[in-house]
């Protein structure tokens, strides 16, 4: 007999070791959004994307909750975000941006995009994707392109309204080249990772799907 529950659909790792329920979904979401809280945090505050733990922590809420417990944590974070607290990255002086300035600057289409990704990787792990290594490593990396999709037009748009000379290029420079090595070791991370937390946990536990 299955418990009201926010999440829908095949076990994640969470449900793995939590029974579905709604506390347990408000706390895990809630758990979510203070993970990827504190990894923004993590940064090396570069103008005018900084490198941080954050895009991890998107995709790991997303491959461990599901694709509607992942969405709303991120929901939640950018809400949280948005209504003043400084919980996104800091910006390349330390300070933090809040607010609607925040989504409206350059890296606005990545908060944006967090929520497309974590809701693709919660998706594909409900389909299993997060068992064997090849697939949780494609899943990271699709997400993480997901990200940049949303990410790098935006930040494009942003830098041409500031009159950046080359705004082509100062998109890339900053928005992406810096980041390819620091995504392809986190997807690597993960694809050892969730495997093999998928196999210490032991048979899987009963868990509400439809």
């Amino acid at each position: 007999m299955s418990s009201l529950s926010i999440a829908y659909g095949r076990p994640t790792l969470a449900d793995r070791i939590f029974s579905r329920g709604l506390v347990t979904d408000i706390i895990l979401i809630a758990a979510g959004t203070a993970l990827t809280s504190i990894l923004a945090q993590i940064a090396i505050p570069l103008w005018p994307v900084p490198i941080t733990g954050q895009t991890f922590s998107v995709l790991f809420v997303g491959a461990t909750l599901g694709v509607t417990r992942a969405a709303l944590s991120m929901v939640l974070y950018l809400a949280i975000g948005l209504l003043g607290l400084p919980i996104f990255a800091p910006e390349a002086d330390g300070s933090h941006v809040t607010g609607l300035p925040a989504l409206l600057g350059p890296t606005g289409g990545y908060l944006i995009g967090f929520i497309l990704a974590a809701a693709f990787v919660g998706w594909l792990a409900q389909r299993e994707w997060d068992r064997k290594w090849l697939r949780t490593l494609l899943a990271f990396l699709g997400g993480t392109v997901l990200i940049y999709a949303v990410g790098l037009p935006w930040l494009f748009v942003a830098l041409s309204n500031l009159h950046v000379p080359n705004p082509l290029q100062a998109t890339l420079a900053g928005g992406l080249y810096p980041f390819l090595i620091g995504d392809a070791i986190k997807a690597i991370l993960a694809a050892v990772i969730l495997p093999l937390v998928w196999r210490l946990t032991g048979p899987k536990k009963k868990a509400a799907a439809e």
